[in-house]
């Protein structure tokens, strides 16, 4: 269920049973879209985690704290100017907008009570976070919105304040009171008759309604909701009112049950606040807040979409400087194809100095038999040229072809070299979770020639990225590397020779050790640590990926070699399924 004015409406209830009578004692601005307020309330301190994200917009009261920058963004200093210590006095929604409004009433430069507005406008893209006067004239908003952005409406410092009307789009609420089916309304045209899909033309006329929603309550109907709306009789669509009358009565009931749909394999499916028909054969994890619910369903997601969105400039550089080599690559291999004539060339040389005396003056060709094989070839000649300068000409092509040859092959043994590096450093780049990990891959982008140092900036330093610790299910410690740095470092410092090494067979991925602390491996803990293994690789969508695995001390790091890079000739094979199994615990402190 996207977050529609039906979620937004339950979280605005949630929001004001907890903040209300809350005031304000910290503001931070750690993304350029984003704010971590902390709210004291008389039972505890709440942090409200707002984004506005335009992939991933949000708002949640979260236990999670974030590091502030160090120099805080011009409009969270206009924040802590003007309502740092200010109280919440009201949290709405307008309508089933997707619009929420915190009311704040703070003391002024004069020690006069007054009040301001912090609106946040959960529309994907035109998501914003807007703070201004109760008359509506804005002071400052995270994203500032020109005319040059926007026809609709300017979002400017001393521009007023507006919600863009929905053309013909109709309150939920107002509809139920006017059409109750507690009134037995029946006949004429229907609002919902439309010359458009059935879903569609729900979610266009109400206000705050998702797609998603809107196919619950055609199922609920035991209405096709693909099919046009206007070829339905206006008493059938009538038996959508039923389903509209129910929902208003929950919306103004607060009776709302949050709930994540997972499949089979245990990854989130939808979430609802209300029930979703569609889903209701699925299973259901249910929350006892919105906000639970969508710190479960967002914050891996934000987490992911955050570091693309960070890593993008250096997988634009990677598969750039990727393209170049496979395309370096594939002319070294056809320079490489140009050099299988030179043993002819050989052939013809040594023939003519053998029979070059029997080619008459000016002749453009010579038959002779070749000794090695006792065939008769054709040989051809330059006529301007004696035999025997025919010999040494093609002596000449024999030993440049021998030259190019020799050194092409060493070419495209380093581009295959740098081609699985920059694959490796691509899966890196999949793998990473946080700022640190994108650190680590820039520096070995910067040593190995990608990229260029700008400086060395302690202050802008992310912190020291760490591998991934997990505990199996018979309590082994197993550590993943992600990136090619931490690769070399849990295999050749962390690990003992004792310690068992997986990685993907032929593939770029992780490098996964498992500590034995002397003890012999069982089966489970091989299997679990297989799909580790498998997961963190290239070939993760696969499903099932061989992985080679052996004991550290078989592992060998050849002078010279790249990050990440290994040779290992005595190994043990299995397939495995390439998830992290059930039975793994990522390790905790304290554990």
């Amino acid at each position: 269920m996207a977050l529609d004015g039906i979620t937004v409406r339950a979280l605005t209830n949630e929001l004001k049973k907890k903040l209300i009578g809350g005031r304000i004692s910290k503001i931070v601005q750690p993304e350029a879209d984003e704010l971590l307020i902390t709210i004291k309330t008389p039972s505890a301190n709440e942090r409200l985690l707002i984004s506005a994200g335009a992939s991933l917009p949000f708002v949640y009261l979260t236990e999670e704290n974030k590091q502030a920058p160090l120099t805080a963004p011009n409009f969270c200093m206009l924040l802590r100017k003007h309502i740092s210590g200010g109280r919440l006095v009201d949290i709405t929604q307008p309508g089933l907008e997707r619009i929420i409004e915190f009311e704040i009433e703070h003391l002024d430069e004069m020690g006069d009570k007054c009040s301001k507005i912090l609106t946040v406008e959960l529309m994907g893209k035109h998501s914003n976070i807007i703070f201004r006067h109760p008359g509506g004239t804005v002071i400052d908003s995270i994203k500032h919105v020109s005319a040059a952005v926007s026809s609709v409406r300017e979002v400017l410092p001393g521009r007023e304040y507006f919600i863009p009307k929905a053309e013909d789009k109709v309150d939920l609420h107002n509809y139920t009171l006017c059409n109750s089916v507690r009134d037995g309304r029946s006949g004429g045209s229907h609002i919902l008759c439309k010359p458009i899909e059935l879903a569609r033309s729900i979610y266009t006329t109400f206000t705050g309604f998702s797609p998603v929603l809107a196919e619950s309550l055609c199922e609920q109907a035991g209405l096709d909701s693909s099919r046009g709306a206007n070829t339905y009789d206006p008493s059938v669509l009538c038996k959508l009112d039923d389903q509209l009358f129910s929902l208003d009565k929950k919306i103004d009931d607060d009776d709302f049950r949050p709930a994540m749909i997972i499949d089979e394999n245990g990854d989130p499916v939808e979430f609802e606040v209300v029930s979703l028909a569609q889903y209701a054969g699925m299973e259901h994890v249910y929350f006892d807040t919105v906000s639970a619910l969508l710190i479960s369903y967002y914050a891996k997601r934000n987490e992911y979409t955050r570091i693309r969105q960070k890593s993008a400039d250096l997988r634009k550089i990677v598969t750039t400087a990727l393209e170049r080599c496979v395309k370096k690559y594939d002319i070294q291999q056809k320079q490489l194809s140009d050099t299988d004539k030179m043993d002819k060339y050989r052939t013809y040389g040594e023939l003519l100095q053998i029979y070059g005396y029997g080619a008459a003056e000016g002749a453009d060709r010579i038959e002779c038999e070749d000794y090695r094989t006792g065939s008769t070839i054709t040989i051809p000649l330059d006529p301007t040229l004696s035999a025997m300068a025919n010999s040494v000409r093609y002596f000449d092509r024999y030993n440049k072809l021998k030259r190019t040859k020799e050194a092409v092959s060493q070419q495209m043994i380093a581009s295959r070299e740098a081609i699985e590096h920059l694959r490796s450093v691509m899966t890196s780049l999949d793998i990473a979770t946080d700022e640190g990990d994108l650190a680590q891959i820039r520096e070995e982008l910067i040593a190995s020639g990608y990229l260029r140092k700008k400086g060395d900036n302690k202050k802008k330093r992310a912190p020291k990225s760490a591998p991934i610790h997990y505990i199996s299910s018979d309590g082994f410690h197993i550590y993943v590397g992600k990136n090619n740095y931490q690769n070399d470092e849990i295999t050749f410092k962390m690990a003992s020779s004792g310690d068992w090494w997986f990685h993907a067979k032929q593939m770029p991925g992780s490098h996964v050790i498992v500590r034995c602390e002397g003890q012999d491996l069982p089966d489970r803990t091989f299997e679990e640590a297989a799909g580790i293994a498998a997961y963190y690789s290239s070939g993760r969508s696969m499903g099932k990926v061989e992985i080679d695995y052996v004991k550290r001390k078989e592992i060998k790091k050849p002078a010279g070699a790249k990050p990440g890079f290994v040779i290992y000739h005595t190994n043990y094979s299995m397939t495995a399924v390439a998830a992290v199994p059930t039975g793994v615990s990522v390790y905790q402190e304290g554990d």
